[in-house]
């Protein structure tokens, strides 16, 4: 997406911010592409209606005023999650701003941001669950069988996912490998390995990207979400699953299998072990439990 399509997209929302402002925020996005980008665009429009709903300048913007959109967010119900990333998208977008010497200082730097909950709230699914996922994914056509095999055996991002082109596969040490962009560590490139069932999958594919929508587009977020979707409705899962359900439910496997934790943090390429804990949605099982774990030692240890 080009810069003049992004601010000529953001003027048409508001008219009565000053030039500079939606240069900066043209300049700002220009910076990331694909779903990323369109994430903070997202973002971005919502703060930037609600300050134009309140005759606020972007650049007249203070502490107080963010943090008043955020607790308007929460009280229509938005996940803290979400709050919390709309008010990093408005802290990068300040930053940008300090740095360009269009602001003399951020007034997000030291907004309060909700506390985010220990467990995810996202849909979970335990072992058999994706089990009859992958399942009814390989009885699908082969791009529904190779998108939800790839999300929830090697824990992608959507985004990465849908990024993905046929130049991108390869062979490293007996693995069919495919490499990704890691845009949460700076366009980081990285190779994973595919599982055989994956790789074939994906082999089905002819030229350009591994995914593409009906329109013969590069398939987006909303249309990954429908095709998870439909193959849970065949796996008769009965629950709301999303593409990201299928992220969770990989670091839940992973460690529910005896992967480390650092190893399952690293192939999820999150930023700290406190997110890989917030997807182990299993941590609640009681055969998990210390005292199940003890009790099983200390009986071997007595024969």
């Amino acid at each position: 997406m080009t810069t003049a399509a992004l601010s000529t997209g953001l003027t048409t929302i508001q008219p009565a911010f000053t030039g500079a402002e939606r240069l900066a925020l043209a300049g700002f996005l220009a910076g990331y592409r694909g779903l990323t980008g369109e994430g903070y665009a997202l973002d971005l429009r919502q703060f930037t209606a609600w300050c134009r709903a309140r005759s606020l300048g972007l650049f007249a913007v203070r502490r107080a005023d963010i943090e008043t959109f955020a607790r308007e967010l929460e009280d229509r119900g938005r996940a803290r999650a979400t709050v919390t990333r709309r008010l990093c998208t408005i802290a990068g977008f300040s930053r940008y701003a300090v740095e360009e010497e269009l602001l003399d200082h951020s007034p997000a730097a030291r907004g309060r941001r909700p506390r985010v909950d220990c467990e995810s709230r996202a849909a979970a699914l335990d072992r058999n669950e994706l089990g009859a996922l992958l399942v009814a994914a390989g009885l699908g056509p082969p791009l529904e069988h190779a998108l939800i095999w790839l999300l929830a055996l090697n824990g992608l991002r959507v985004s990465e996912a849908a990024g993905a082109d046929i130049g991108h596969l390869g062979l490293e040490r007996g693995h069919r490998t495919l490499a990704i962009t890691r845009s949460c560590q700076g366009g980081k490139v990285v190779a994973i390995p595919l599982a055989p069932r994956t790789a074939r999958a994906i082999d089905l594919a002819v030229g350009g990207p591994v995914f593409l929508a009906a329109d013969g587009r590069r398939l987006g977020r909303h249309g990954a979400g429908r095709i998870v979707r439909k193959a849970a409705r065949r796996a008769g899962t009965g629950k709301s699953i999303t593409p990201h359900t299928l992220r969770h439910a990989f670091s839940t496997a992973a460690l529910d299998a005896g992967v480390p934790l650092r190893d399952v943090q690293e192939a999820a390429s999150h930023a700290g072990p406190r997110t890989t804990m917030r997807h182990d949605r299993a941590r609640g099982s009681l055969d998990r439990h210390a005292t199940c774990i003890v009790a099983g030692y200390v009986a071997g240890a007595a024969r």
